[in-house]
């Protein structure tokens, strides 16, 4: 089976300051990879760099999607080839509608530019994918993320996930500002679409709790802007009785 998404000694600057200083990664379609370690490691640098933030540059090394080149790709280009970035900070928009906002962008990545979907034909889409995550329809009226808490932003997120289905989705600790009964139905979601279309999964995430929903294939600890270790999904159990001391004094040797 070809890899959807291979990374071979990448390597991301934000201004002059190298950040990710070297990191191969293989992706099959399906797998889910977590990647954990300390804050300021880089962790949501790569996912930023991945998807074409302009303040994020890859600077060296090669990153393919579904066997092509993505390193001079824009970030519209990539969604339309099926890369999602959940962001960790997601923005607020106001005056514009969660419906119109989710509209707009299922015509621009789903659609061809002479055939949008109609508000008719989206609203059915958009009802199902609400009741996968237990979303009131009231929730579409509101502007994008304005007033929002933090477990509804991340609700709209994977709202917006479910309604483009991409082929790999980057996670960027989308389990904060969740409890417990909305971490069990967006991981339920989650799962739901990827089982649908044999999505990957990066999932960025500090804690255990939503990796008990969504089991990692690959857990990948990351200090310092490089892989210190990887392994299966016994790897989490240890990060959390023992922390993250031991993978940085490996990276001080």
């Amino acid at each position: 089976m070809k890899n959807i998404l291979s990374l071979q000694n990448l390597k991301v600057k934000v201004g002059q300051k190298e950040i990710i200083k070297g990191i191969s990664l293989n992706f099959k379609p399906g797998e889910i990879h977590a990647l954990m370690g300390p804050n300021g490691s880089g962790k949501s640098t790569l996912a930023l760099a991945l998807m074409g933030h302009p303040n994020f540059k890859i600077v060296s090394g090669k990153a393919s999607f579904n066997q092509k080149s993505i390193l001079k790709a824009s970030a519209e280009a990539k969604a339309k080839q099926g890369l999602f970035l959940s962001f960790q900070y997601p923005q607020e928009i106001a005056g514009v509608s969660l419906f119109n906002f989710l509209r707009t962008a299922y015509n621009n990545v789903k659609r061809k530019r002479n055939d949008p979907i109609s508000v008719a034909e989206f609203r059915k889409l958009l009802e199902e994918k609400s009741r996968l995550l237990k979303i009131n329809p009231s929730f579409w009226k509101r502007s994008v993320n304005e007033g929002f808490s933090g477990g509804e932003k991340k609700k709209a997120e994977i709202l917006q996930l479910a309604i483009l289905e991409p082929r790999l989705a980057i996670l960027d600790e989308t389990d904060s500002g969740l409890d417990i009964d909305a971490l069990r139905t967006v991981a339920e979601g989650i799962n739901q679409i990827r089982r649908k279309n044999k999505m990957s999964i990066l999932i960025i995430t500090h804690y255990q709790r939503i990796l008990r929903y969504l089991k990692p294939d690959f857990v990948h600890v990351m200090i310092r802007g490089k892989i210190a270790q990887s392994g299966k999904r016994a790897l989490v159990k240890e990060l959390e009785k023992r922390g993250y001391a031991r993978f940085a004094k490996q990276e001080d040797k």
